[in-house]
């Protein structure tokens, strides 16, 4: 089976600002967010200089302290004066705030110590806060640039705060250590933060193609009910055109020369009935949220659009041997789960080397709908990946093109918002391909339900009882 639902690229097309790709405004801090962390760290440093010296009683440079703290709030008060609390720093404003606090609880730290006090492991928290809201780039710089100034402590610090009488001494491998606590926090926090901001990114944006794509869905749904409802309307009118069409004709004698005009408006508006009817038979109710389909019925319009290709697309509906309820379920038309199985098909259609089959199996609780193919198979790598937004899910046969991930992901998220799950493996050997199953507890996919984003515009795309 396919690993990707590549074609889901073609339904939509997302811009990266704004919708929480990686250097979009998803992350970036608000000014009033900067000022506020800012006076937590002056109140933390100006209480904990302030204890040291007075509380303490041990000896250190309070004036250079203070005016190390007093340069941030400075710097606090103009920031609050020039700009407002509500916007949203650019990136060079958010860099170059970030390389302050770094440097001015660098400098804090090397004249109370350097590597010999243990607060040095504060210069990693600008660096932390950074990795989650700005661009890989500028959080490994503004790391380099803290793990610079922790070096440089090394070199240039001043003595760390002793009692009165005393000269602490911190031996040489301690300090050592210290370095290497902050270069491996360094490291790990970026990182680490990186890898968070990044997956909630491509969480945000695949959810964000989930409701345009609900949004499309949608909007079909309505079509084709407005579809049905004007070739109901339509009907009588047509009727009335062709009977009367035909009685001009029939009045008029084989010499008229508009007695063939008369049959050609019979004709085409014969013609336009027929149409129409062919749309009402396709729209059997006028509210396509309402309309109640049998369980085959619904897995045979999912499958119809791929039938007819190079491949066999088999459908099989039939009650599990266990069942003493034979009567085949009734559920909700559902242009959730019609889009997300119709994905899966397509999918399956797509890799498969010769046939897919798709067979729905309903029990007293169960309702189960598998969509298997004779494909290569899931990649073994990806298999327990699959779900995931922008994952490389193509087999090394299939390999090349494609955004990938994207439309297993909103397929999954729709099936699982209507209450079921989805199961993903490969046939066991000797047979080969892959097998999509998914599963419903029957009572829940029966009962009438309106799903609220019909309603509300994709604000919830989960059902709610009527």
């Amino acid at each position: 089976m396919a690993d990707t639902l590549d074609d889901q690229s073609t339904i939509f097309s997302l811009p990266k600002e704004g919708l929480g790709g990686v250097g979009s405004a998803f992350g970036r801090l608000r000014v009033r967010t900067f000022v506020a962390t800012r006076w937590l760290a002056i109140l933390g440093q100006a209480i904990a200089v302030l204890f040291v010296y007075f509380g303490l009683g041990f000896s250190l440079s309070l004036g250079l302290c203070l005016a190390a703290i007093a340069v941030s709030a400075w710097l606090n008060v103009f920031v609050m004066i020039a700009f407002p609390s509500q916007r949203l720093a650019t990136k060079p404003e958010a860099v170059a705030q970030f390389a302050f606090d770094i440097l001015q609880v660098a400098f804090l730290i090397a004249i109370t110590g350097g590597l010999e006090n243990p607060f040095v492991l504060m210069i990693m928290a600008p660096v932390t806060i950074a990795s989650v809201s700005l661009e890989t780039r500028y959080s490994m710089g503004l790391a380099l640039l803290a793990l610079a100034c922790t070096a440089a402590m090394a070199f240039f610090h001043l003595p760390l705060p002793s009692p009165p009488g005393e000269d602490l001494q911190v031996p040489i491998l301690l300090q050592i250590g210290q370095f290497c606590a902050v270069a491996i926090g360094l490291a790990f926090f970026a990182l680490s933060s990186i890898r968070v901001s990044r997956d909630e990114a491509r969480l945000v944006r695949a959810l964000d193609a989930a409701q345009v794509v609900m949004a499309r869905e949608q909007k079909l749904s309505a079509l084709g009910a407005l579809a049905a409802a004007t070739a109901h309307e339509l009907g009588t009118p047509l009727a009335t055109i062709h009977l009367v069409a035909k009685e001009m004709a029939a009045d008029l004698g084989d010499d008229d020369p508009h007695k063939e005009d008369a049959r050609l408006l019979s004709e085409q508006a014969d013609r336009c009935r027929s149409i129409l009817r062919r749309l009402a038979q396709e729209r059997e109710t006028g509210d396509i949220v309402h309309a109640r389909i049998q369980l085959s019925t619904l897995v045979e319009e999912a499958a119809r659009p791929h039938k007819g290709r190079d491949k066999l697309v088999e459908v099989r509906t039939f009650a599990h041997s266990t069942a003493t309820d034979l009567t085949e379920p009734k559920l909700d038309r559902s242009p959730e789960i019609l889009h997300a199985l119709g994905a899966f098909v397509e999918n399956a259609v797509s890799f498969a080397d010769s046939y897919v089959s798709l067979d729905a199996v309903w029990s007293d609780r169960i309702i189960t709908i598998s969509v298997t193919d004779d494909g290569p198979g899931f990649s073994p790598t990806v298999l327990p990946k699959l779900g995931e937004p922008y994952i490389s899910e193509r087999s090394q046969k299939h390999a090349g093109g494609g955004d990938m991930g994207l439309g297993f992901f909103i397929a999954k998220t729709l099936i699982e918002q209507s209450g079921g799950e989805v199961a993903t493996f490969n046939r066991p050997e000797p047979e080969k391909g892959a097998v999509v199953r998914l599963r419903w507890e029957r009572a829940a996919l029966e009962a009438e339900t309106t799903w609220s984003a019909h309603e509300t515009g994709l604000d919830d795309l989960s059902p709610s009882s009527e």
